[in-house]
C-alpha cells in the first residue's frame, strides 16, 4: 500500500492540494440547523463572505455542507441540499482561489457540485448511499471517507466495538477497498476517523489517544473536532467557549499526522499549524 507521507500533491479538479505540510479546512454550514453555526451563512452573500474571510485567514479549503450531521439530525430532500449547495460553490468556485470540497452523501449533489467547481468530496457516510461510489467516480476527484456507524439520527444510541481502532480501521479499510473496486483511484482517497459520529466521549478520547495507529491504512488524514462536544464534556464549556480546546486538539492532531484539519476558527488553527509545523522542521 502507498505511504501517504510520500504523496505531496492532491489534483482538486482546478487546483492542487500541497500536502507535504498540513492545511487548514474552514467549515461553511449553508444550513439552518447545524450544531454550531446552523442560519448564520444560509444566505448567499453571507456565506461568500464568510468563505472569503476563511481564505484570508489561511484556509485553503472551504468545506461546503448542506445538510446538517449532528446527532439526530433529521434528513434533507436531495432537491433542498441542491438548492442550498450549488450556488455557493458556484460562486466560491468563481470568486475565489481555493479548493472547494462539498459535505455530502447525495449522488446527484456530487455530480452537480463537481460541475460547479467543486475539487474534493467529502462524505461522512464513506460513499455507502446507492450510486455514491460511482457518482464519485464520475467526477474525477478526490473523495475523502469517514467512520460512522448507523445514520445521524441514531448514531448516538449505544455505539458499541469489539476493538475500537483495528474496527475504525477495519471499517475504512474495506470502504478504501470498495472505492478501488468502484474505479476510484488509491492515490484519490483521504480518510477521516468520524470523532463524534456513532462514539462515546471515552471512544473519542481513545480514539485520538492512538490517532497515529491510522497510519497503517497509508493515505491522508484528515480530522474534524471543532466545537464538538467531546470538548464540551471535558471542559464544561458551551459550544462558544470551545475554542481553546479545539485549538488543542488541532494541535494534537498535526502532531499525530494529520494532513487537513476541519475547523470553524480558521485564523487561530492556523497560527498553531504554523507554529508546529516550524518546530517539526526545525534542525
Amino acid at each position: 500500500m502507498s505511504d501517504a507521507l510520500h504523496q505531496t500533491r492532491l489534483p482538486c479538479g482546478n487546483r492542487v492540494l500541497d500536502l507535504s505540510r498540513p492545511q487548514v479546512m474552514g467549515i461553511l454550514n449553508v444550513t439552518p440547523d447545524s450544531f454550531s453555526d446552523g442560519g448564520r451563512f444560509f444566505q448567499r452573500d453571507a456565506a461568500l463572505r464568510h468563505a472569503e474571510a476563511m481564505l484570508a485567514a489561511g484556509a485553503t479549503l472551504i468545506d461546503v455542507g448542506g445538510e446538517s450531521t449532528r446527532p439526530g439530525a433529521p434528513p434533507v430532500s436531495v432537491d433542498e441540499e441542491l438548492d442550498r449547495v450549488l450556488p455557493i460553490v458556484e460562486a466560491i468556485s468563481a470568486e475565489l482561489d481555493v479548493i472547494v470540497s462539498v459535505d455530502t452523501s447525495s449522488p446527484q449533489v456530487m455530480l452537480d457540485s463537481a460541475r460547479c467547481g467543486a475539487g474534493l468530496i467529502n462524505d461522512v457516510r464513506a460513499l455507502r448511499r446507492d450510486g455514491a461510489i460511482e457518482a464519485a467516480a464520475q467526477t474525477g476527484l478526490p473523495v475523502c471517507l469517514m467512520h460512522m456507524l448507523g445514520e445521524p439520527g441514531d448514531m448516538q444510541e449505544d455505539p458499541r466495538y469489539g476493538d475500537l481502532i483495528n474496527d475504525v480501521v477495519g471499517f475504512l479499510q474495506a470502504r478504501m477497498e470498495a472505492c478501488q473496486a468502484g474505479g476510484i483511484a488509491l492515490e484519490r482517497i483521504l480518510i477521516d476517523p468520524g470523532f463524534g459520529f456513532a462514539k462515546t466521549l471515552e471512544h473519542n478520547l481513545s480514539l485520538f489517544k492512538h490517532l497515529e495507529r491510522l497510519s497503517v491504512l497509508g493515505r491522508p488524514l484528515l480530522v474534524g473536532v471543532s466545537r464538538k462536544s467531546m470538548i464540551g464534556r471535558v471542559l464544561e464549556r458551551d459550544v462558544g467557549g470551545r475554542l481553546s480546546g479545539s485549538l488543542a486538539l488541532a494541535t494534537l492532531a498535526v502532531a499525530k499526522g494529520a494532513r487537513i484539519v476541519r475547523v470553524h476558527d480558521v485564523a487561530e488553527t492556523v497560527d498553531v499549524v504554523r507554529m508546529v509545523a516550524a518546530i517539526e522542521a526545525a534542525d
